[in-house]
């Protein structure tokens, strides 16, 4: 089988199925009166048992895989079976004087009552229990996801604090770029007002020769 748990489950079934027959085969048909009821009461109680085992084992073979689950159901069946002759067999041998079987039938409709409310009880809880491992799943992985959007968040922070420390290096590096092109044009600005005064110099100078050398000696 795929489930151990299964598995164990079905050996405690199988070992109450050994007592219980023991119990309603032979000690119930010897006994009389009160020992007699008290035997009946406890093979009531372990047919509970035994249905609450299968119920169980029933709730483990949902979760198996589809190529051992046929196999699981088909054991269910054959268990369900043997607890309903037992139940019979319970039934026909508590019958007597001192335990009718009016007596008993009003019993055991009770107890089967008591049995699958039980049942129902446990079906309950099961659902319950599936409902909050889901919960705490989708608990987990939304706890993954912050988790990831607060590192995702935190890593964008620090792409965000190494570009405006970038930016604020670019920002002084073109500070420092308009500072020497503005010290730059002024020494343009210079050289070309030093360049039109020695033009403005060298070109009185040559109005000067040529007026010396033409028109002086007339």
């Amino acid at each position: 089988m795929s489930s151990e748990k299964f598995e164990s489950l079905e050996d405690d079934l199988n070992t109450l199925f050994d007592t219980l027959k023991k119990t309603i085969d032979d000690r119930i048909l010897k006994y009389t009166g009160e020992e007699k009821k008290n035997a009946v009461r406890s093979a009531e109680n372990k047919l509970e048992e035994a249905a609450l085992l299968v119920q169980e084992m029933e709730q483990e073979s949902k979760a198996a895989p589809p190529n051992y689950r046929m196999q699981m159901m088909n054991r269910l069946r054959n268990y369900r079976k043997e607890i309903d002759s037992l139940t019979r067999t319970l039934k026909r041998n508590a019958a007597d004087t001192d335990y009718s079987a009016h007596a008993f039938d009003k019993e055991f409709r009770i107890e089967a009552s008591n049995r699958q409310k039980l049942m129902s009880g446990m079906q309950s809880l099961t659902r319950t229990s599936e409902s909050i491992a889901r919960s705490q799943q989708v608990a987990s992985e939304t706890d993954a996801i912050g988790t990831d959007i607060i590192e995702d968040l935190s890593r964008q922070r620090d792409v965000l604090d190494r570009t405006k420390g970038r930016l604020i290096d670019t920002d002084a590096n073109l500070s420092k770029s308009r500072r020497i092109m503005r010290t730059m044009a002024r020494r343009v600005m210079t050289d070309k007002m030093i360049l039109i005064v020695i033009i403005l110099v060298e070109v009185g100078a040559l109005v000067g020769v040529v007026y010396w050398k033409f028109f002086s000696k007339k």
